[in-house]
């Protein structure tokens, strides 16, 4: 059964300890920021920063609000990056997780272009960079764990578990609550539907959420384009395959030749 999370924007408190479990679970390095006079930090979603808080602050109905958003890889049902990859790098797990594997990766970066929520990144400071992005702790869903980002939130704002339950959990809230929340849900619809879903008490256009996203999932927006130019698309494959033929032998190469003189 696919999984899902229900984000409740009312509960978070901004702690942030989400990132830290996330950067801990998946060995991420920390990096070095300075203050720019935003309460974010980092500020942005990079290679080694799979998962973040931003900060919103504003008006709405001539009343103050500040609140703190969660963002990661949505991991849509239908995801526009899968469709979007040449070599199934990228695919889509039965319990949710939009997966990746590196060694199919050639670096295209067509799953960045296709990503409606602007997640993939890409290691622009490696010799031979891969994309990185959130992996919904696909090790930890196979094993039967909780995500990790969940299972460190100290204020409930997250909740993980079967789709459909978490579904009906988030319209619960809202029908028991009209007064807390608005009555939408985030991600139920964008795009084909997503594995995150937000619940909030302020409009998702006032806390910076994309709020003019189709409804149709985007794979079969992204093939209606891609066929129009299977000429380009497939010469830029055969040409990225190559370049990451040869970058994997010559790794190899290094690796006989380093064993070649440990053994000499």
């Amino acid at each position: 059964m696919p999984k899902g999370v229900l984000v409740d924007l009312t509960k978070c408190i901004g702690c942030r300890g989400c990132q830290v479990s996330c950067k801990q679970w998946n060995g991420l390095d920390a990096e070095v920021t300075t203050c720019e006079g935003s309460y974010e930090n980092p500020p942005a979603l990079k290679s080694n920063t799979y998962t973040k808080i931003r900060f919103v602050e504003g008006e709405e109905n001539n009343k103050f609000f500040w609140g703190f958003i969660k963002t990661q890889c949505m991991h849509c049902k239908e995801p526009a990056c899968v469709s979007a990859c040449l070599v199934g790098s990228l695919k889509k797990s039965p319990e949710g997780p939009v997966t990746y594997d590196s060694g199919k990766c050639i670096g295209c970066r067509y799953c960045m272009l296709a990503c409606p929520f602007s997640i993939p990144t890409f290691e622009w400071n490696k010799a031979f960079p891969l994309v990185k992005k959130c992996t919904f702790c696909a090790d930890r869903i196979s094993e039967g764990e909780t995500p990790s980002c969940v299972k460190t939130c100290p204020s409930d704002a997250l909740q993980f578990g079967e789709y459909d339950i978490i579904l009906k959990e988030a319209e619960n809230r809202i029908n028991s609550n009209p007064n807390k929340y608005i009555n939408y849900i985030y991600g139920k619809d964008e795009v084909g539907g997503t594995s995150w879903l937000y619940i909030s008490g302020i409009s998702f256009d006032k806390l910076g959420f994309k709020t003019q996203l189709s409804k149709e999932a985007l794979p079969n927006l992204t093939w209606k384009s891609l066929v129009k130019i299977p000429y380009v698309v497939g010469g830029l494959a055969v040409v990225l395959s190559g370049l990451w033929f040869i970058t994997k032998r010559k790794e190899e190469v290094n690796k006989l030749e380093k064993t070649h003189k440990s053994e000499g």
